[in-house]
């Protein structure tokens, strides 16, 4: 019959989520959930001009990108 490995044999290295880029990840998404030009949900209520929508799209979709770029770290 076959031995159990030992679980220190088999560890992973731990994986530390930054909290600075959780956030920025999270206002990005927010930025485009709300303010999407004709499909955001402000835009639904309200009228909101091209003017503050696509630099609001632009904006979150970049805060996604250098949220996402170094999310997971090791330790």
């Amino acid at each position: 019959m076959a031995k159990a490995n030992k679980p220190g044999n088999n560890s992973k290295p731990k994986v530390k989520i930054g909290f600075f880029n959780l956030l920025l990840i999270l206002a990005g998404a927010d930025l485009i959930l709300l303010l999407a030009p004709n499909v955001g949900i402000l835009n639904s209520l309200f009228y909101i001009g091209d003017l503050i929508s696509w630099p609001a799209l632009i904006a979150g979709s970049a805060l996604l990108v250098f949220g996402f770029r170094e999310l997971y770290r090791k330790r």
